[in-house]
């Protein structure tokens, strides 16, 4: 339907040489998912009454359940509310000339269109996996602490099918969010660039903000309310129902909806965009000679629906996954660990990652308002480093957030069997806020071109292509080393002071060390809201920039909305090596509690896996090959989809010569969809791959395991599987982020007028470069550390096929 659309005869406008500044009016019907639909559909008074009634209905199972339910809840609709008044503010922003308007509608319905095609794919086998997972689930065995709960089969697979549907529908709104946002403010960044460079950065990071606020409180309350739902209903903690330590496994089903979309979109969306990336570049750049952006390409406008669809869609998905996998974790650890030091009340060892998010949306708004507008206006102005205000803005939330963390452990972890174990974990969590600043710092230094990785890389691409592929690759292989470490230190740091907290079992054992890792994590995380902000400042500023360049605005407007793009690469990237560290340490966890789901199911200890045993090691080795072949194949489908974008685009400058002189229009609509039903179509394989090797290696080794005379052979298997694939993925999406966005800023700055500018032999070069590594750091890298956490939830969900 989507293709039918953009080809049809809703191109027309008149002489192109008459309307050199007019652009083809693609927009057919305006999407709207069908949730909001029904919502717009009921009368305000009506849609009133109902909210108060679900905001009433929301709070009494929140006080049912626990107090701190209550505060997490409240902060959420806090948060939203905030989220309302930036939305307000900056749809209030002028979308400035007519030129500026159409463009940006051709955006927003490419963008629209395809997220309507994509997550109706994705839904659709989001209900054929449900299937799947609620006939494995009413076949299965259950574990002795849901036959003392009396929850049976079938009770258990209704309630992990419908959290897993809850949240996937969760994660596509995550999704659709960030792409409504970024489509709205593009256009707006883009007129107020025409007036100043602070008015731009503000517009675009409140957007980013707005965004953000939006995804994190969403994960945070779904959890929150999926928790106390699951409390009141199961009658939990009451004579001979379920424990509540034992509560937050039955969310892990959440966790996986989550992760399945976010991996979906981030495969779907990452093709899109860097295939139409690469096929405007190769034609436009390198054999045209025109400059990025120019209205004579006919990808130009897939080019920027791909910013959207692949870096606010899809990156919201990915956030929302990354935050729900971390607390759902931490939840199970937290409880499991109570449960084992006999802790009177555990519910402020459970919840505490809730709390800690909660704060999250506080300090991060605060760090979202601290960047303003200056009363200086004009394109003349002077105009202040964008990332120095945003690395400004960072540091005030970072601090807020210590103090937040602080505060929330000596009120949820403080307990009278170890009176100081609250400060142990306070200082596990400063260990991941300060790992959180450092990978920061470490992805900006090898991808900003202020520093010297990236100059000697641009330096590469004076002597030849060849040299800047070699420089690239060389770069992207160092900067896998000081993450690596700093992970390593940060993960030893923090399970040795929960382990030395004071926190022991009855038989004397320290048992905090796991929940201590875990913390840590929720320290990494506890400023994400503001870093989800920067990420989302990227693709904003990116599509800013190409709708003047589009719309022929003045070089001065340019030069503002090139160096806002150029510190939005610097931001993608830094974010992108900060969700790298997020999901390492967040499969660690999920590890730990799929080992105690196996030991539950099984009824015997399963506290290690020893790789010496030959199908272990093999379940190790197919583990990292799955890694590179789910790349390859990620890598692979750009490169077929941009063939199909590069023909396309050679046909329209072969058949329509006039082009070149304003003379005739490209058919942008093709190309829009060519890209979107071929994404579509390659997102399938590498998909399908992540969601069924566990599941066929742990059941053909379980089969293997029954005829040796070795009962959990299948599981020992996947959990080799699973640590070898969270090991390499690491260090793959950490080389493919980082070689990707050191190409990109390379191309940037010889742009800025080194070595030579545009249209040099040296830009050319870095072209080339910055083509190699767009499927790298915008498909492959991103999609990887979405496939180890959905590596860790899946085989937690599906524990029991193992056995």
């Amino acid at each position: 339907m989507m293709e039918n659309d953009m080809e049809s005869g809703t191109l027309g406008l008149g002489a192109y040489q008459d309307k050199p500044r007019v652009f083809p009016n693609m927009r057919t019907k305006p999407y709207t998912p069908l949730i909001f639909r029904i919502l717009l559909s009921i009368n305000v008074r009506v849609l009133f009454v109902i909210l108060l009634l679900g905001l009433g209905a929301i709070f009494y199972v929140g006080a049912s359940t626990s107090p701190i339910i209550v505060f997490v809840i409240s902060v959420c609709i806090l948060s939203f509310l905030v989220a309302i008044y930036l939305t307000k503010w900056v749809l209030a922003k002028d979308e400035g000339p007519p030129e500026m308007v159409q463009i940006a509608d051709a955006i927003r319905d490419g963008a629209e269109g395809f997220f309507k095609t994509q997550y109706g794919s994705i839904s659709k086998m989001a209900m054929l996996l449900a299937v799947v997972i609620l006939c494995i689930y009413l076949f299965r065995s259950t574990t002795p602490q849901q036959e003392s709960s009396g929850l049976g089969r079938s009770t258990s697979a209704y309630i992990t099918v419908a959290a897993f549907l809850l949240g996937a529908l969760c994660s596509g709104i995550a999704g659709y969010v960030g792409m409504w946002v970024s489509v709205r403010a593009n256009v707006r960044v883009s007129s107020a660039a025409r007036r100043s460079a602070r008015e731009a950065l503000q517009v675009a990071t409140r957007a980013g903000g707005l965004s953000a606020i939006i995804v994190v409180g969403m994960a945070v309350i779904g959890i929150a309310v999926l928790y106390a739902t699951f409390y009141v209903w199961l009658g939990v903690d009451t004579p001979g129902s379920m424990k509540v330590t034992d509560l937050p496994l039955l969310l892990v089903g959440y966790g996986f909806g989550a992760s399945f979309v976010a991996l979906f979109a981030q495969l779907g969306g990452g093709i899109y965009t860097k295939a139409a990336d690469v096929g405007a570049d190769l034609v436009g750049k390198v054999e045209q000679g025109i400059p990025e952006d120019d209205p004579r390409n006919p990808a130009v406008i897939a080019d920027l629906v791909g910013d959207n669809v692949g870096d606010c869609a899809a990156r919201g998905a990915d956030l929302f996954e990354s935050i729900a996998a971390e607390i759902i974790s931490a939840m199970i650890l937290g409880g499991s660990m109570a449960q084992r030091c006999k802790i009177a009340d555990p519910s402020g060892f459970i919840l505490f990652p809730l709390v800690v998010h909660s704060f999250d949306l506080v300090v991060s708004s605060v760090g979202i308002f601290s960047i303003r507008g200056t009363r200086e206006t004009g394109v003349m102005a002077p105009m202040e480093d964008p990332m120095t205000i945003l690395q400004k803005g960072y540091s005030y939330t970072i601090v807020l957030a210590v103090l937040a963390f602080g505060l929330s452990t000596r009120w949820l972890l403080y307990t009278d069997q170890a009176p100081s174990a609250w400060f142990n974990f306070a200082l596990c969590g400063l260990i991941g806020i300060i790992t959180a600043y450092i990978f920061v710092w470490i992805a900006k230094y090898y991808t900003d071109y202020k520093h010297e990785p990236v100059r000697i890389l641009a330096l590469s691409s004076s002597t030849g292509h060849g040299t800047n592929i070699i420089a690239g690759v060389s770069l992207g292989l160092e900067s896998t080393a000081l993450p690596v470490l700093v992970i390593s230190v940060s993960i030893i740091s923090a399970f040795w002071l929960g382990r030395t907290s004071g926190l022991v079992d009855e038989s004397g054992t320290p048992t905090g060390g796991l929940f201590g890792t875990a913390v840590a994590t929720m320290g990494m995380l506890s400023t994400a809201a503001y870093i989800l902000t920067m990420d989302m400042f990227g693709p904003i500023a990116d599509n800013a920039g190409g709708i003047v360049e589009m719309s022929q605005q003045p070089e001065s407007v340019r030069e503002i909305t090139d160096v806002l793009d150029a510190v939005g690469n610097t931001t993608k990237a830094t974010t992108k090596g900060f969700a790298i560290g997020s999901a390492a340490l967040a499969s660690f966890l999920l590890f730990s509690a799929y080992m105690d789901e196996v030991s539950a199911f099984a009824h015997e200890p399963f506290k290690q896996v020893d790789i010496a045993i030959p199908e272990v090691f093999v379940g190790g080795l197919l583990g990292s090959m799955l890694i590179f072949v789910f790349s390859a194949w990620a890598c692979s489908a750009v490169g077929r989809t941009a063939q199909e974008v590069v023909n396309e685009v050679r046909r329209q400058f072969i058949e329509r010569p006039g082009i070149m002189d304003y003379k005739e229009k490209p058919d942008y609509g093709r190309c829009v969809a060519i890209v979107a039903s071929a994404s579509l179509r390659e997102m399938i394989k590498p998909g399908a791959l992540a969601i069924i090797s566990p599941i066929v290696v742990g059941f053909v080794f379980r089969i293997l395991g029954y005829y040796t005379g070795q009962p959990l052979l299948g599981a020992k298997v996947v959990a080799a599987l699973l640590m070898f694939a969270t090991v390499s993925g690491i260090l793959m999406a950490l080389f493919l982020n980082t070689a990707g966005g050191a190409w990109d800023n390379a191309k940037k700055y010889i742009e800025t007028g080194a070595l030579g500018g545009k249209g040099s032999e040296a830009h050319k070069a870095a072209v080339t470069g910055d083509t190699v590594g767009d499927p790298f750091k915008d498909t492959a890298g991103p999609s990887i550390h979405v496939l180890i956490k959905m590596l860790a939830t899946i085989t937690l969900v599906m524990a029991p096929i193992f056995l």
